[in-house]
């Protein structure tokens, strides 16, 4: 098989790993799927080894097999790649590996925005584990978030919510906070009848940490019913999604035109009805002219999309990509 001219892309989240190897006419020659890539966690080195492995297998399937990784363009959109200077450690090492002299490092979240859009232009807010947003023109401009907790002033997000359920509930029950309905519900999804119980649980690790998120689905089944509380929560959650978007609407100059406003992540993606009606309430206030989507293809399809814009790839690769990936 000819692979001259091919490109690479990669989606590499904190759980998960997609590359696809693609041809400039949008068909995937080859594709793995590996764990998360977590630089900050066990370097950047090594996170580039794991990927790298990943890729490997992709060009394999290509048809690559006995021959080293070459692509036109390389298009990594990364994890905890959410300053700068961690975009541009990342990619010193992706072209230190040799795959190509062409290499673009985006933060993962622009992966889901272009998942999501026809062209390269419009705003995504993500929330999953946690929230960003991210924002892109035609012309190559960006508009972004550090998003990297509460110290960059992030609020919300599937952990931050269970967080903030807990401190509620934890509250409501001995009596220091409002009542709640959240007391009862959080203990019972983990068949505890209590939140002490569930606090020396989560405390002392007869629950894992990371089965927290578990929470967050109940949170929003709480305010369905009416909760005070878990409905104030959600709200907040609206909130932050339209400022978010909002703040980057106006960077690029879209707050006053019709502009593509993506949802996607597997809180939003969820659409649970309390929490879509808020924001579409408070984005109609602050950005009239925006049109609310929701991102249900693999981020995985924005990468490659990525790839074929900086390879100036016509419509029909796009729509080849897309129909790839169901999109």
């Amino acid at each position: 098989m000819n692979l001259n001219g091919t490109l690479l892309a990669v989606d590499a989240g904190n759980s998960k790993t997609d590359v696809a190897v693609i041809g400039r006419d949008g068909t995937v020659l080859g594709s793995a799927r590996g764990g998360g890539f977590q630089p900050p966690v066990v370097g950047v080195e090594t996170a580039v080894d794991g990927l790298a492995e990943i890729v490997g297998r992709a060009w394999e399937e290509a048809g690559g097999a006995g021959l080293s990784p070459a692509f036109t363009h390389v298009a990594a959109c990364l994890a905890n790649a959410d300053l700068p200077v961690e975009e541009a450690a990342l990619q010193e090492e992706l072209l230190g590996r040799g795959w190509s002299r062409s290499v673009r490092v985006h933060n993962d979240t622009f992966a889901i925005l272009r998942a999501g859009l026809d062209e390269p232009r419009g705003v995504a807010v993500v929330c999953g584990a946690g929230i960003n947003c991210v924002g892109m023109t035609p012309d190559g401009r960006t508009a972004r978030f550090p998003a990297i907790g509460k110290i960059s002033g992030d609020w919300g997000g599937g952990g931050g919510l269970a967080d903030e359920a807990l401190w509620f509930a934890a509250r409501a029950e001995d009596g220091r906070g409002l009542p709640t309905a959240l007391a009862d519900a959080l203990p019972a999804h983990f068949g505890l009848g209590s939140m002490y119980a569930l606090i020396e649980a989560l405390h002392l690790g007869g629950i894992a940490v990371e089965r927290r998120h578990e929470l967050t689905p109940v949170l929003f089944a709480v305010a369905a019913g009416g909760d005070p509380i878990a409905l104030s929560l959600v709200h907040r959650l609206a909130e932050e999604v339209v400022a978010m978007a909002a703040v980057a609407l106006r960077r690029l100059g879209l707050h006053r035109e019709e502009a593509p406003v993506m949802l996607g992540g597997s809180v939003l993606a969820a659409r649970h009805p309390q929490l879509e009606e808020r924001i579409r309430e408070l984005l109609a206030a602050r950005a009239p002219e925006a049109v609310i989507g929701f991102v249900t293809a693999p981020p995985v399809l924005g990468a490659g999309l990525l790839a074929l814009d900086e390879a100036d790839a016509g419509p029909e690769a796009k729509a080849r990509l897309r129909e790839r990936y169901g999109a």
